[in-house]
């Protein structure tokens, strides 16, 4: 991550233009990536191209791939369109009909699952154009298995294109009705025919980056507080316990209202909506926008999980900075795709704009946040890869400065654990059910 894929692949679609060998690109990314790769095309490319995101409905995406279709020149034409739209029939029959000469799978661990909608309507588009590249810092999130549906799509002749070929050559079968995948066998040659097609570059290798540094600021709760959540936390724990099937879906359900409150929210029973209880982290927060931003004059991030805590950051950012005539940005799931890569852009260039908050799970991967040296979890997400991805933001190529982490952390609560569990690169979700008594 942040070595430079995004570039390395448009010298490649560059050489592939200069040959005459590519005129089509199809360019498939996560919604919140899209909107990154016409600035960077802009930025990098040494060659004529026209550059269109798909975005929008159904309608609006066909009639922009079909003005992209039947646009004059010779230059190189490149289609940007999101995981989840592919799949679509009208629109599947659409990038078919586009006929690529070079597809591109941008944080290609999307499609890593072998038979959903969207991987297969990538196997699909795959088959049909001579040229495919994948990229991704995180290939295999989980377990070896994830790299079949995506060398699937890259180049069948690889692991082949039957799933159950590949699982019987090399996974060790077991659990329960022996359909569960508990081992693996010859890795060494699994990871050889990986490599064989493939170019791994790790930032120790390739870059002079600047190191980080992480910090916990505890956040303690007060008495009331504190008698709130213990009861929570029993309450769950009784629920639990109380016999019957453990899922992992029942247990991060738990987990999650613990972590809501941790970030001062709780949602009472029958109410439709979390309320407001507690700022400790706010107040916590607040300190750390007066000490870098305010008065030290730096550009901050700010990543949180859930939507009520980035609007209570954001109206807590802009009472702060507004008088200082700072700007305040951000992006999470209710803003439109069409508009996030000027956001970023607004951060990256505006000197006013000195504050950029993101829900981690729609704005820590594939966007480019170097303007700032300093990064603060207001709360974190379970899925390791995810928290991964978000540290890049920052620490990536273009950065000149060391890079501070800051995890704002309830004292003796879920946060501990959940920090616990990423620094040992866990997925809570994959190992819950088994510990779940060590979070409550």
């Amino acid at each position: 991550m942040g070595c430079g894929k995004t570039l390395t692949a448009i010298a490649v679609i560059g050489a592939g233009y200069k040959l005459g060998k590519v005129r089509r690109v199809l360019i498939v990314a996560p919604a919140s990536v899209c909107a990154v790769w016409p600035k960077e095309f802009r930025e990098y490319a040494g060659f004529p191209c026209t550059v269109r995101v798909l975005l929008g409905d159904k309608q609006r995406r066909l009639k922009a791939l079909d003005g992209l279709t039947h646009s004059p020149g010779q230059d190189l034409k490149a289609a940007v369109i999101n995981y989840e739209a592919v799949w679509r029939d009208s629109i599947l029959d659409a990038l078919l009909d586009y006929n690529a000469d070079l597809i591109i799978a941008d944080e290609s661990q999307r499609i890593k699952t072998h038979n959903a909608a969207q991987s297969k309507a990538m196997h699909r588009l795959g088959d049909n154009a001579p040229y495919k590249l994948i990229l991704s810092g995180t290939p295999v999130q989980n377990a070896a298995v994830d790299i079949f549906s995506q060398y699937r799509f890259l180049d069948p002749s690889v692991f082949g294109d039957n799933f159950y070929a590949f699982r019987n050559r090399y996974c060790i079968m077991g659990g329960f009705d022996n359909k569960q995948i508990v081992g693996y066998r010859d890795l060494d040659g699994l990871i050889k025919k990986e490599h064989s097609v493939a170019l791994r570059v790790t930032k120790a290798e390739a870059l002079d980056l600047p190191e980080r540094t992480f910090e916990n600021r505890t956040v303690t709760l007060n008495r009331k507080e504190r008698t709130i959540y213990d009861r929570l936390r029993r309450d769950s724990f009784a629920e639990l316990d109380g016999g019957g099937t453990i899922t992992a879906p029942t247990v991060l359900t738990k987990l999650l209202r613990l972590q809501q409150f941790t970030g001062g929210f709780l949602t009472e029973d029958d109410a439709e909506a979390p309320k407001l209880v507690s700022r400790g982290k706010l107040d916590a927060l607040a300190d750390i926008l007066q000490d870098y931003v305010l008065d030290g004059g730096k550009k901050l991030v700010i990543f949180a999980r859930f939507l009520p805590e980035i609007h209570e950051i954001e109206a807590l950012c802009r009472k702060m900075l507004d008088k200082a005539k700072m700007k305040t940005v951000a992006i999470y799931g209710e803003i439109k795709k069409e508009v996030r890569g000027e956001i970023v852009r607004q951060f990256q260039t505006d000197p006013a704009t000195a504050v950029f908050i993101g829900q981690i799970d729609t704005a820590g991967t594939g966007i480019t946040l170097t303007a700032a040296d300093t990064c603060v979890y207001y709360s974190v997400t379970y899925n390791y890869a995810t928290y991964e991805q978000s540290l890049s933001r920052i620490h990536r190529i273009g950065q000149k400065h060391p890079c501070t982490y800051i995890h704002l952390v309830a004292e003796g609560t879920i946060d501990e654990a959940i920090l616990a569990a990423l620094a040992r690169k866990e997925d809570l979700a994959k190992t819950i059910v088994d510990t779940w008594r060590n979070y409550f």
